[in-house]
């Protein structure tokens, strides 16, 4: 969902919803929204808003687990957050995985009149609103008092169950990333290269070791972002491609297609590269 060619300037996610997602589904574990109030190529394109969207998909589609890519945690109050959270977890049949992040789109902070304050503060306030939604999630009144959020008696019943899984969206090595050892059940992190991934992971298992976690139980992903094989020898090219970063060790791929037209490209991807990862 982060262009508009080839969709006459209708919200992509409802042209796909029309044309191509009935039918590519059923390949994938996972749909993931982008959280942003406008599109890149420019302002007037229409992107929706992502919680809406994905409530939207999740009555639309069953048994397809649901995540943000990342929501940013600025945009909505930390209780809101944990209250909206548990509230699709319910709706959803369990199905809902917070993906969530601090943020990095400065200009959508300003014109939408959000504060945006630097990056230490930004994953400190994310760290609290992960404390708090899993306070939210499994306590009948829970107080926090965090170093920038804070509740007292947040209830937010019906308590989720299960407790939403938290996917942590984050690449620095100083803040963001020992973060994720401490708190994520889940990390995406974009791949630049098998070294540059190995240091980054090393990070993270460094700090799950020392919260006293086992790093082995955070699920490691990461985002593709390309156009959809159109031949065999694309399809061989990012099957190699993938399969050199599951012997890294990562074992999610979201995949961004950005916009097809048609469900063709999607039926050769799942035959030619979903089908041989899986061992199908």
């Amino acid at each position: 969902m982060i262009g508009n060619a080839g969709s006459n300037h209708e919200p992509i996610v409802m042209y796909q919803d029309r044309e191509i997602l009935a039918e590519a589904l059923p390949y994938f574990d996972s749909l993931w929204v982008a959280d942003h109030f406008y599109g890149f190529d420019a302002k007037t394109d229409p992107f929706l808003e992502a919680w809406t969207t994905l409530t939207w998909l999740a009555a639309r589609y069953e048994h397809i687990e649901l995540c943000h890519h990342v929501l940013g945690h600025g945009y909505r109050p930390a209780a809101l957050t944990a209250k909206m959270a548990a509230t699709l977890q319910t709706l959803s049949g369990g199905r809902f995985v917070l993906g969530i992040g601090a943020g990095w789109r400065e200009d959508e902070y300003a014109a939408y009149g959000y504060d945006f304050p630097s990056p230490l503060v930004r994953f400190g306030q994310l760290e609290d609103v992960i404390d708090i939604c899993r306070l939210m999630w499994t306590e009948d009144e829970p107080t926090f008092h965090g170093r920038y959020f804070s509740i007292d008696g947040a209830s937010a019943p019906p308590l989720p169950n299960p407790v939403p899984k938290i996917c942590i969206g984050a690449r620095g090595t100083q803040i963001g990333l020992p973060l994720v050892g401490r708190k994520a059940d889940r990390w995406n992190c974009s791949y630049l290269g098998a070294d540059d991934w190995q240091m980054r992971h090393d990070v993270v298992r460094r700090a799950a070791e020392g919260a006293g976690r086992d790093p082995n139980v955070i699920e490691v992903g990461t985002t593709v972002e390309r156009p959809l094989p159109t031949s065999d020898v694309e399809s061989e090219k990012l099957l190699e491609e993938l399969t050199v970063m599951r012997e890294l060790g990562i074992t999610h791929f979201t995949m961004d297609f950005g916009h097809p037209l048609s469900a063709e490209p999607v039926h050769r991807f799942a035959e030619q590269v979903i089908q041989v990862m899986r061992g199908e």
